[in-house]
């Protein structure tokens, strides 16, 4: 769609990036890009860490904070969560970056399947994360 604006802006960004990838990496892309959309219909698209080496940058989607990133590999698709350690995954979805204090990842390799109603609620809880009132501190 041509309105007129800025060619630059995320969500051109990461369609550049999806189509530049041609390949299973791509399809994968897309279709977890999708299932964050119909988890949060008001999650924003932005791309970070742009550089010579990576024009297009990295894929990240947000809602008061950054949800997830999307990075792509050679033989990986890599979804990180922001603040991952604090969410529950029940259905198991995190495969990596399992000893970090933070982040947490899912990495989607060829062929992998991926629960995708899990997905979505992971993507709901990362929301609600980002959302709930942060406690307030005692200045004792």
């Amino acid at each position: 769609m041509d309105d007129g604006t800025d060619e630059a802006t995320p969500a051109r960004l990461i369609d550049a990036k999806i189509e530049a990838l041609g390949d299973w990496r791509g399809q994968t892309l897309a279709r977890l890009r999708g299932l964050i959309r119909e988890a949060d219909p008001e999650v924003v698209e932005a791309v970070k860490w742009r550089k010579p080496s990576n024009m297009l940058g990295v894929p990240t989607w947000e809602h008061a904070g950054i949800l997830c990133t999307g990075e792509t590999y050679r033989d990986k698709v890599k979804l990180t969560f922001a603040r991952g350690a604090a969410l529950a995954d029940p259905s198991g979805l995190f495969n990596a970056g399992l000893d970090g204090g933070t982040r947490r990842a899912i990495d989607i390799r060829e062929g992998d399947s991926l629960d995708e109603a899990a997905f979505r609620a992971l993507i709901r809880a990362a929301v609600a994360l980002n959302t709930a009132p942060k406690p307030v501190r005692s200045k004792s």
